[in-house]
């Protein structure tokens, strides 16, 4: 392979996307990275999950700094693997307190350039649009089902316009979602090992 193929899985609270990752990670072995979730490693890590206007763009700016230098280091630790980035660097753009262009403003860029990152985007709709609990054991998960089917439509809207756009709708059958992202993710590492 001649360089890293950047993926990111993306979506709603609660769509699937870290599960999807790590089984993925586990099928195909050492060809593929994961990145893990730098709001998660965050909150973790004791940033404030709410607050004030200005806790939440401090907030948004780690995630973002974070997010890009996992990303590069990965990329550049691991050069001809799959990085399979779970989340990417547009999602903060929801969760900023004001418009997204406000976000990319502030960090010096622009919807366009971070859409560039990628090779491949991948959505998992989070499970909030069924009306099924989100909750799934992450202690940093906070939202409401209505919070979690707010934020999935800002973000799809985003990432949707990526030219290689993967959407993985809502399935009662958990498995059969996480099957369908599966084989979404196999036919775009195919096509970049072509390419």
């Amino acid at each position: 392979m001649k360089k890293c193929c950047r993926i990111v899985l993306t979506g709603g609270p609660g769509g699937g996307k870290t599960t999807a990752a790590d089984l993925y990670r586990r099928e195909i072995g050492d060809e593929v990275v994961v990145v893990p979730e730098a709001a998660t490693l965050l909150y973790l890590g004791g940033f404030p999950r709410s607050g004030t206007e200005g806790v939440r763009r401090a907030t948004q700016r780690a995630i973002y700094h974070v997010q890009t230098n996992l990303e590069d280091a990965q990329s550049a630790h691991y050069d001809s693997r799959i990085l399979l980035c779970d989340r990417g660097t547009i999602d903060g753009a929801v969760y900023w307190p004001g418009e997204h262009e406000e976000f990319f403003d502030h960090l010096g860029t622009t919807l366009e350039q971070e859409l560039l990152r990628y090779d491949v985007v991948i959505f998992f709709e989070t499970a909030a649009v069924g009306g099924i609990s989100i909750e799934g054991g992450n202690p940093t998960r906070i939202e409401s089902l209505e919070e979690a089917v707010n934020l999935n439509h800002k973000l799809k809207d985003l990432w949707s316009q990526h030219p290689y756009f993967v959407f993985i709708p809502h399935n009662n059958s958990f498995i059969k979602k996480v099957y369908d992202g599966l084989e979404e993710l196999a036919k775009a590492i195919t096509l970049f090992r072509k390419t």
